[in-house]
């Protein structure tokens, strides 16, 4: 009986999991509609946004959120799996706890305090190597890029513990060098680990919105440059939504962004683990 109960509960927790994602997409679908049905395909690619004329494209909140989430992630992989490497296999095992719970510290750090310490001294910097106020898609992706690392870093941390020491140990007593063994051994065993920690952290950099708020500038227009004002999917909506709830249109626009940024993280996600399969 306590068997048959608890795969009931294993069970629906699955499928609730399911429905809420499937209400929410629908949700998102419905209330975009009205932009779609206006606008079509065309509000993707479009970089036009005008609310006093009831005009509105998608595309350079796109084109912002896209190319910040890349840099960021850029940025962020290889020194994340560094440290997680380091952190595990170079290391003296007397600081590696000190060490993993100051990495996880950083990881739980509120993103307005990143956002809040990016305005203050990360933009300053920007702009005085690169010109211009410092506040756009750079100093927006070198935060994120710092906020992602240590997500990155502990999950892979702990996949790199997970591979069994007699695997290691056998690559050692064969002869392998450290390099041989963490590029050729570890590294694999630990990729899915590794994966799920780099997923983690593309969803979180996607739909950041408290940090960028003080970074990107709630530009909506493509800009040429990395250190001028844009805005992201996430940084529009929150900036416009409160004002929207008396024009439909514009809240179905901020929907349709929205659905956007939905399909883009799924899509991201699934295709991460394709190539990676």
């Amino acid at each position: 009986m306590k068997e048959l109960s608890f795969k009931v509960l294993i069970r629906f927790g699955a499928y609730f999991v399911v429905f809420l994602a499937l209400l929410l997409f629908a949700v998102l679908v419905f209330k975009s509609s009205a932009t779609f049905k206006s606008f079509g395909i065309g509000f993707i690619f479009d970089s036009v946004w005008d609310v006093n004329k009831g005009h509105f494209g998608g595309g350079a909140a796109i084109y912002a959120t896209l190319l910040s989430t890349a840099l960021a992630m850029i940025f962020a992989l290889p020194v994340a799996l560094g440290v997680g490497v380091f952190l595990t296999h170079i290391l003296a095992k007397r600081f590696r706890a000190f060490f993993s719970i100051c990495i996880e510290l950083l990881a739980a750090i509120p993103s307005i305090i990143y956002g809040m310490w990016g305005f203050l001294y990360f933009v300053p910097l920007v702009g005085s190597i690169f010109g211009g106020s410092g506040v756009g898609l750079l100093a927006s992706a070198g935060v994120l890029a710092i906020m992602i690392l240590p997500l990155i870093a502990c999950v892979s941390k702990d996949a790199i513990n997970a591979v069994p020491k007699s695997v290691v140990e056998s690559a050692y007593a064969l002869g392998a060098t450290r390099a041989q063994v963490l590029c050729s051994v570890v590294l694999p065993r630990a990729k899915t680990g590794i994966l799920a920690g780099a997923i983690l952290a593309l969803a979180r950099a996607l739909g950041e919105t408290m940090a960028v708020v003080f970074l990107m500038g709630g530009v909506l227009k493509v800009q040429p440059s990395l250190v001028e004002p844009a805005s992201s999917i996430a940084l529009t909506i929150a900036l416009q939504f409160g004002e929207a709830m008396s024009n439909p249109a514009h809240e179905s626009a901020l929907f349709a962004l929205a659905l956007i940024l939905f399909v883009i993280s799924a899509l991201c996600s699934s295709g991460v683990r394709y190539v990676f399969k």
